[in-house]
């Protein structure tokens, strides 16, 4: 029977340790995938100048904890680890973000035990491992994908939305509050986020580019001159951008 080293196949590019004992890690597959790729019309295009994107893959290891983890996102685990489906708070009446098309489901999925490993399914996307100290994090549609249970998921609604701009009852995000560690997933590797660092000033974004805030800030939202909304950022604390986020390779 052919048995290769696992590990030999992979690399931790980045870890944290919880004070449960829970071990985030985010883990890269040595050998690139190269060759035909998709654009976003779907049609295949020949292999790129990036020579091929790596998987990564986020695996976890529970010590007496808990995780919450977006639905759909195990690949497999190992040991006596039970699962439970949490509804995530508050709700709402169509669905968790439903009316403005956000990723987030309405529902997580919490795995929690003595011990076990737990290895979400692969992904050309990109983790960042972040640990928060009794705080909030307004994330942009689609990011959240695990995080300790300490962590409390829920929703923000931005009601400061110019008139006309967005039907419905606000503009809304998923927000993460609380301390413990979270892993957020992204088309844009972390070395191309730029945090702007705010201290009672006046941030503006004319597109979609924001995708966390973090700290005291309150957030505007108007029609921009060109397509898309300009946000405009005020107060103390931290807002990421991704300047390359609409500039994907062409094989991702």
């Amino acid at each position: 029977m052919f048995n290769p080293n696992f590990s030999d196949a992979v690399k931790v590019i980045d870890t944290l340790t919880s004070g449960s004992n829970t071990v985030f890690e985010v883990l890269e597959y040595i050998r690139p995938r190269s060759g035909s790729g998709y654009n976003t019309l779907g049609v295949i295009t020949q292999p790129s100048q990036y020579g091929g994107e790596k998987l990564r893959q986020v695996r976890i290891s529970i010590n007496g904890g808990g995780v919450l983890v977006q639905p759909k996102e195990l690949q497999f685990m190992k040991g006596p680890i039970e699962i439970e489906i949490r509804k995530n708070a508050p709700s709402a009446s169509k669905g968790f973000f439903k009316n403005v098309g956000t990723g987030e489901a309405s529902f997580s999925s919490r795995y929690y035990g003595k011990y076990g490993e737990i290895y979400l399914d692969p992904s050309y996307k990109y983790f960042y491992v972040i640990e928060m100290s009794d705080e909030e994090l307004i994330l942009d549609d689609g990011m959240f994908y695990c995080c300790e249970d300490s962590i409390e998921l829920s929703v923000h609604t931005n009601k400061n939305v110019a008139t006309g701009l967005i039907s419905g009852d606000g503009f809304r995000q998923p927000k993460l509050s609380g301390s413990g560690i979270a892993i957020l997933e992204s088309d844009v590797p972390f070395e191309e986020i730029l945090i702007y660092e705010l201290n009672n000033e006046t941030l503006k974004i004319d597109g979609n580019f924001s995708i966390v805030i973090r700290g005291k800030i309150e957030t505007k939202i108007e029609k921009s001159k060109r397509e898309g909304y300009l946000q405009t950022f005020v107060g103390t604390g931290e807002v990421w951008i991704a300047p390359t986020r609409q500039n994907k390779p062409m094989n991702i």
